[in-house]
This record gives C-alpha cells, sequence and structure tokens, in this order.
C-alpha cells in the first residue's frame, strides 16, 4: 500500500493540523504503519500534559511516575519552562557549535558550578555523552602513557564497566553495557571493555591490568534494575583509581540533575570523578546531553577531537537553564524528603519485598507478581509506572507534591492487591 493510499483512507487524514481531531485509535493506527517497532509500548496515547498529570485524546486522566524515564524533572508544561524555550525558538532556533549563545553559556555556567567540575560540552543524548567520555579516556591514556611497540591499539586504552549497567545503544556504549541481553544480535562489539562484578572489590582488582584507562559506574543502575552500589565498594574504587592514574567515570545519564536528591549521585558517596556524563532530567523534556570534565580531563580534547552539530542548542539550552535555575538546597531537600517517604509507604505494601534507589529514583521488588502485570492495572488505572529488569521503577517529576504522591501509590497499592 502507497502512502498516498494509506492517508486515503482517512487515518492521517488530520496529521498535517497538528494531529486535532485525532483519537486514540487514529494514531495508533497511523504509528503501527509508519514507525518502526523496536519499543513494546504499553496502550496508551498521550495527548497533553500539566505537572504530574497527562490526559489521552479522549480526555483520561493519568499520574505520571515515569517522567518520560526520568526526562520531565519539572513535569509536563511547567509554565517557566515553556515560556523560556518559546521566547528562544522566537530569537534563535540553532546556530551549530561554532558561534557563541548565551543559552549555551550560561546553562554551562551552571551546570559547572552545581556540579563542582570544570568545564563541560553539550550534545544531545547520554549514549552521545557516553561515546565522548570514553574517547576522553582513551586520548588522556594515549597523551600521557603513549602507543604499545606495534602501534594502535595503545597500552592503555580498556574500560570497565559493571555486571547490569547500562550506558546506551550505540556500538560503543552497548558494547561498555554490562548486561548480555543488550548485546544479542549485534556483534562483532568494540575492542577494549571488561565488566567487573558490581559491590565485588576483588573483582574489580582481578579485572584490573596495564591496560585499564578508566572504570566507568552508575552510582544507582537504572536500567539493571535500580541496584545501588554499595559506598564502601565505591570509596574503593575512587581510590585505586587515584592510585593507579585510572580515570573515574560517573554516568549520571539518569542519576544526575537532583533525581537522587543531590545535584550528581556522586554527592551521595563522597568521591569526586574525573568525567561525569548527564542528560536526561537536564533539558527538562527536550534532548540534550553532556561530558562535565574534571581537572585531569578538562584539556584532553582539542579543536577537530570531537563535535556534534545540534550540541548547545540555543532552544534546548534555554529549557536547560531554566530546570538548572530550580535547583538549590531546599529543592534537593524536598527531593530526598519525597524519596524517603516514597520508599517508606513502598514497605508497607503487601506484595512488596524490598525497595532500593535513591531520592526519586526509586525500584521496588515484588514477593509473587509480575512486574509487568502490576504496571498494566496501574495503567488501566490512571497510574504510568515503569519497570526495571524484574522490578517496579518509580521516576516521578521532581516537583511531585505529597497529594500527587498519596494518589497514585493508592493506586499502586491496589493494583498489587488486586
Amino acid at each position: 500500500m502507497t502512502r498516498q493510499g494509506t492517508i486515503g483512507t482517512g487515518i492521517g487524514r488530520e496529521a498535517g493540523k497538528g494531529n486535532t481531531g485525532m483519537n486514540s485509535e487514529d494514531i495508533r493506527k497511523l504509528e503501527d504503519l509508519y514507525v518502526a517497532d523496536t519499543y513494546a509500548r504499553y496502550d496508551v496515547v498521550i495527548a497533553r500534559g500539566a505537572g504530574v498529570r497527562c490526559y489521552d485524546p479522549e480526555g483520561k486522566e493519568y499520574l505520571d511516575f515515569t517522567s518520560g524515564i526520568g526526562v520531565n524533572a519539572l513535569g509536563f508544561c511547567e509554565p517557566g519552562w515553556v515560556r523560556a524555550v518559546t521566547e528562544q525558538a522566537g530569537k534563535l532556533q540553532h546556530t551549530s557549535n561554532l558561534f557563541y549563545t548565551s543559552p549555551c553559556s550560561l546553562a554551562a555556567e551552571k551546570m559547572i558550578r552545581l556540579s563542582g567540575m570544570s568545564n563541560m560540552f553539550f550534545c544531545n543524548s547520554g549514549a552521545e555523552a557516553n561515546e565522548g567520555a570514553i574517547k576522553t579516556a582513551r586520548k588522556y591514556s594515549q597523551l600521557k602513557y603513549g602507543t604499545g611497540d606495534g602501534g594502535e591499539p595503545f597500552d592503555r586504552y580498556e574500560i570497565i564497566t559493571l555486571d547490569g549497567s547500562f550506558h546506551g545503544r550505540t556500538m560503543a556504549t552497548i558494547t561498555a553495557t554490562g548486561q548480555e541481553s543488550f548485546h544479542k544480535d549485534f556483534s562483532p562489539f568494540l575492542q577494549g571493555f571488561a565488566y567487573a562484578k558490581a559491590n565485588d572489590a576483588d573483582d574489580l582488582r582481578a579485572k584490573l591490568s596495564d591496560r585499564t584507562c578508566a572504570v566507568m559506574i552508575e552510582f544507582v543502575q537504572g536500567e539493571g534494575g535500580v541496584n545501588d552500589l554499595d559506598p564502601a565498594y565505591v570509596r574503593t574504587i575512587a581510590d585505586i583509581c587515584a592510585t593507579k592514574d585510572i580515570l573515574l567515570i560517573a554516568d549520571e545519564v539518569q542519576t544526575g540533575v537532583a533525581r537522587t536528591g543531590e545535584f550528581m549521585a556522586y554527592d551521595h558517596f563522597d568521591v569526586k570523578p574525573d568525567i561525569v556524563t548527564a542528560a536526561k532530567g537536564m533539558g527538562g523534556g527536550l534532548p540534550i546531553g553532556a561530558i562535565l570534565f574534571g581537572e585531569r580531563t578538562k584539556d584532553v580534547l582539542k579543536h577537530g577531537d570531537h563535535g556534534s552539530t545540534y550540541g548547545g542548542n540555543p532552544v534546548v539550552c534555554a529549557g536547560a537553564d531554566y530546570v538548572l535555575s530550580k535547583i538549590d538546597g531546599a529543592f534537593l531537600s524536598n527531593v530526598r524528603k519525597n524519596g524517603a517517604y516514597i520508599k517508606e509507604r513502598l514497605l508497607a505494601m503487601d506484595g512488596v519485598s524490598d525497595v532500593s534507589g535513591k531520592g526519586l529514583m526509586i525500584g521496588a521488588a515484588l514477593a509473587d507478581k509480575k512486574a509487568g502485570d502490576v504496571v498494566r492495572a496501574c495503567i488501566k488505572n490512571g497510574l504510568l509506572i515503569l519497570t526495571a529488569k524484574d522490578k517496579l521503577r518509580l521516576l516521578p517529576p521532581l516537583i511531585i507534591r505529597r497529594d500527587e504522591i498519596d494518589a497514585g501509590l493508592d493506586i499502586l497499592e491496589r493494583a498489587l492487591k488486586g
């Protein structure tokens, strides 16, 4: 069937009017025809949102405990964020990174001030940020330690990541990901990665070699099941890296920008990484990523070493600048308090066997129900929630109120009892 013939059926007749007049069934049919089937989508069409609530085209309301997988830090369409983005779109939508713009400069200043890092690079996503971190780590070691006797690969090029980690879906970052389920069908993979058991210092030591240039970790593993790293283990990694001149890379794509109740998750652990990657919540809903460099790495990348056509886009950076302007001590304290409250309520629910995570990045292990079944029951009753491995995963907007938490958890509790 040709595109013209399909549209002629009436499925997409209103598509040119911003989807005006399309119902949920129209949208599902149109997307199923034209969008690759790479996501196991839930049977929900979202048409609009405000704060913690969103609505389908027919007006059904949902409480959102997903934040678009940790992206909508301030919820849907926060008025100040909308003004910042739309005003910038009316002034200047794109220049490329060959020119200076104020939104990029202002967002960068806030990121560095809040993170305590030295300088940074803007890109478009978490995977892209992790790619840049990998390049930076390898160049750092090549500059400092040179190449092997036979030329490439140079002496120190291997990056150790952890079992259960997730670092992206590009070829380098999927190789870095320590989960076999993500590796299926995509070999051969890039050389230069090794995997250590999370929270097992002896296994990490066994994986270290003269080839190791960096260790890359998530302080709370998101896609791996909302798994917390043990503070003593993190301290061991940091000490090893400092002693052996191995770079510590913090993947803060999901944990960063206040999600765990500190600006970066490493602030919970009293360590200072050499490279930090961030994305998701930083843009408040627009695609953005960042590589943050510490003192040892701030001058590694030179002209021509790395780039991103859309990186530092002024519209996206205007949104990021607004998000970052909202984060202060009171904001972070509220995230921690609400996270502790959610954990307390979850642990009191029949059917929840364990709770993990920090701040408003929370995993709930279930005693006897399948997480997917519980999610579907929640959606039916107006709560959007996620899974991570065999756990439920809660990533509500960082601005969620206590009454909204209670309303969502009441739906979840009924689903667990059903």
